[in-house]
């Protein structure tokens, strides 16, 4: 595997998904990751990567031979368009519906949709809405 950069100060370094089916993960991922404009990171026969996401086959040795608990994990898009595709291209690619596109109640413009992915990884697209200032943040009071 092979390393690009590595960031500091982050809260989330990695996160590794352990799957019971690689190659029926890789084709989700892989829809999903086409719908978002990012590449594939790297891959061998039992694991493939994308940014911070690494996803490997239970016999990988980074695996410990059991798959993962349940996850939600949340990716952004760009615009609401991209949650739309993200959500008809991740059930096309074996996902199941686990919530299809549209407003939800979390803050004002908060866009998204959710897809099970193979193992059931609640797989969730996001769009917050237009920046109302250049910045790389909201600040969403609760």
């Amino acid at each position: 595997m092979e390393t690009e950069k590595i960031y500091r100060g982050r809260l989330i370094d990695h996160v590794q998904l352990v799957v019971r089916d690689l190659d029926a993960s890789k084709r989700f991922y892989r829809a999903v990751f086409d719908v978002l404009g990012i590449e594939i990171g790297g891959e061998a026969e039992e694991f493939f990567w994308c940014d911070e996401l690494f996803v490997s086959s239970i016999t990988s040795k980074a695996a410990a031979g059991e798959p993962t608990g349940r996850v939600h994990l949340a990716f952004q898009a760009k615009d609401t368009a991209m949650v739309d595709a993200f959500h008809v291209k991740a059930v096309a690619a074996g996902g199941k519906s686990h919530g299809t596109p549209g407003e939800r109640p979390y803050h004002p413009g908060y866009y998204a949709a959710f897809v099970l992915d193979p193992d059931g990884n609640n797989i969730e697209v996001v769009y917050h809405g237009p920046a109302k200032r250049s910045v790389d943040a909201i600040e969403i009071t609760f």
